[in-house]
């Protein structure tokens, strides 16, 4: 099973709502200049990009040979980090943490957060037909005292 970040847009409840998995991400480590760009994080993306450049051009105009492994490092601390920095960068527009779903996939982490916020009521529509505005009463979130432990390094934000 895997943990899952749920983010909602604020004043928009269950209606709009984000879930971010825990855990390594290939893509980014990969291709992580696109990976920030598929999901509009766009200080990280020119930050990867001007340290990719950066590292690139000391190591072929300076001559500074063993360098190299500099870029391997940005592209696994990029996938290891990517789930914390894309919560930072979710923060950074305005959403709030809800909490955290352990699911084993994206799905089911979306289907356990509208349980968990009394929204699902059998079927939902993919336009968000059917939903209450507010959770139904006496329905009250499972969210942890100290928040998720997430990332690598740290998690940016955190309680």
């Amino acid at each position: 099973m895997a943990s899952f970040v749920v983010m909602e847009r604020p004043g928009s409840g269950a209606r709009d709502f984000e879930v971010v998995r825990d855990g390594f991400h290939w893509l980014a480590l990969l291709f992580p200049f696109f990976w920030f760009l598929f999901h509009r994080m766009w200080i990280e993306a020119v930050a990867v990009l001007a340290l990719g450049i950066g590292i690139g051009l000391l190591t072929d105009l300076a001559g500074l040979d063993w360098l190299w492994p500099f870029g391997l490092l940005v592209a696994l601390v990029c996938g290891f980090e990517a789930p914390a920095l894309r919560v930072a960068a979710l923060r950074r527009a305005g959403w709030r943490e809800w909490g955290v779903v352990e699911a084993r996939d994206r799905d089911g982490a979306e289907i356990g957060y509208l349980d968990e916020a009394g929204t699902a009521a059998g079927f939902v529509a993919a336009d968000g037909a059917g939903l209450p505005d507010t959770p139904a009463p006496g329905a009250t979130a499972a969210r942890p005292a100290t928040g998720p432990a997430l990332g690598f390094l740290s998690y940016p934000g955190g309680r």
